[in-house]
């Protein structure tokens, strides 16, 4: 009887084992954060950017990202895809960009496949280059067009990443990981029931 408790006190703890390492493994699934955007959330650049761009803490997939790029008067100034290179997504702009105040709202498939989106401002001190006279804008200086979003860039700037790169799949280890584990925890409660029938066969 001594060796069927050890038996199944061994098969609890393995159970408890086999819980607490899938509960440390969940945060590896947790959604990708913002760590930067330029330019900086509130910084005031010379003339408007040709590109703006967020950096994640991992690569986004390459679908499904959009980017809003609107200065004060409301007007559109992103200018073709998404361009995602490495764990940093970039949004060409329109030349000509007047001066004053950009919301930038992005939103991108983090590598677990999940969206995740955030907004950030920033202001140009003079027109680009070739701008057409700024008739309008100081008119509507606060600018209604701030898209919501689920979070605000942190200030930083994004260093050019040398490779580029799609994104990474689903993390399908972990799924790997839970099935061996319910697989070795089932062989072990089999073994156990064997155990304990032979031992109380010998009994009899």
């Amino acid at each position: 009887m001594r060796s069927i408790r050890h038996l199944l006190s061994f098969v609890l703890g393995s159970f408890v084992f086999a819980a607490a390492v899938l509960g440390l493994a969940g945060p590896a699934t947790a959604h990708d954060a913002v760590e930067s955007s330029t330019p900086a959330e509130g910084a005031t650049v010379a003339v408007p950017p040709e590109q703006v761009s967020v950096t994640l803490s991992n690569n986004p997939l390459g679908i499904g990202s959009s980017f809003s790029v609107k200065d004060a008067s409301g007007a559109e100034w992103a200018d073709g895809p998404v361009d995602i290179v490495d764990n940093v997504a970039s949004q060409k702009l329109k030349a000509g960009g007047p001066a004053g105040q950009y919301t930038v709202a992005w939103r991108v498939v983090s590598s677990d496949s999940h969206p995740i989106e955030g907004t950030f401002t920033f202001t140009a001190s003079s027109a680009a280059e070739g701008a057409a006279p700024a008739a309008s804008s100081t008119a509507g200086s606060s600018s209604g067009a701030t898209v919501p979003g689920m979070g605000t860039a942190e200030p930083g700037v994004t260093a050019a990443p040398e490779n580029a790169g799609s994104g990474e799949p689903f993390q399908w280890s972990i799924v790997i990981f839970a099935a061996a584990a319910v697989g070795l925890l089932v062989t072990l409660a089999i073994l156990a029931r064997r155990r304990l029938a032979a031992g109380t066969d010998d009994e009899g």
